[in-house]
């Protein structure tokens, strides 16, 4: 018998490398949705609005009011491990966000065609990128209120073996607006509104808290959600950019 074929170690392509490391963090259209929306609560948001098109591996964008992103951070948010919410190890022992790491843009941006506009506090006009498949595409300007806007469309789309594991869109979008009514429970001072294809899903307006949120949308948040809301609790980061 002939002895194994030997393989030599070698490093992977970059391009190689973040779609692997995006699939670890990205693994399903409701994992990239659900890493924006922390993103735009850590940033201090008090109004969320999400638009979905068709389905969520086809499209979605999130709109906050939060801290927004600086023009000259722009590109820096789009790097692995860059993130406004630590600095050292230290301060993983003091964490006040839900996300810290700095991989979720990034992650999203190798798998799919991502948009991103916004404006931080102070600055004339809002800062715009548009990535493909991790590939910064165009930069520019645009007009917008403090805030950033997040937009995500065809999700996977160069990863098509991912794709056949995927949920069934229907199956994704209920996740999704559960997941949603859990975060405007746990955050009642933020506005959550929710539309597909153009109607309206979802509306939570600010509320002074969880049982009053819970109270006011009793049929879809079950008759049991104001006997548990007391128990919903999140990390909250206080003007942090959203990354």
């Amino acid at each position: 018998m002939s002895p194994p074929a030997r393989r030599p170690i070698r490093r992977l392509a970059p391009e190689t490398a973040s779609r692997i490391a995006a699939g670890e963090v990205i693994d399903r259209p409701l994992s990239a949705l659900k890493e924006v929306l922390e993103n735009a609560l850590d940033a201090g948001a008090r109004r969320i609005e999400v638009a979905v098109e068709g389905s969520l591996d086809r499209g979605f964008s999130v709109a906050d009011d939060g801290a927004g992103i600086a023009g000259s951070e722009l590109d820096l948010a789009l790097e692995r491990h860059a993130t406004s919410k630590i600095d050292s190890l230290d301060d993983l022992d003091r964490l006040a966000s839900l996300g810290f790491r700095g991989e979720a843009l990034p992650s999203i941006a190798a798998v799919s065609r991502l948009s991103i506009t916004s404006r931080a506090e102070g600055e004339e006009t809002a800062a715009a990128v548009r990535v493909e498949g991790g590939e910064v595409r165009e930069r520019g300007q645009a007009a917008r209120a403090r805030g950033t806007t997040v937009l995500v469309r065809d999700l996977f789309f160069n990863t098509p073996a991912r794709r056949k594991f995927l949920k069934s869109p229907s199956g994704e979008l209920r996740a999704a607006l559960r997941m949603i009514e859990a975060l405007a429970l746990a955050f009642p001072e933020v506005g959550f509104r929710v539309t597909v294809d153009g109607r309206e899903r979802l509306s939570f307006p600010p509320a002074g808290s969880a049982r009053e949120r819970a109270a006011a949308r009793p049929a879809s948040l079950g008759a049991d959600a104001g006997q548990s809301c007391g128990r919903l609790t999140a990390p909250r980061g206080v003007g942090e950019q959203a990354r």
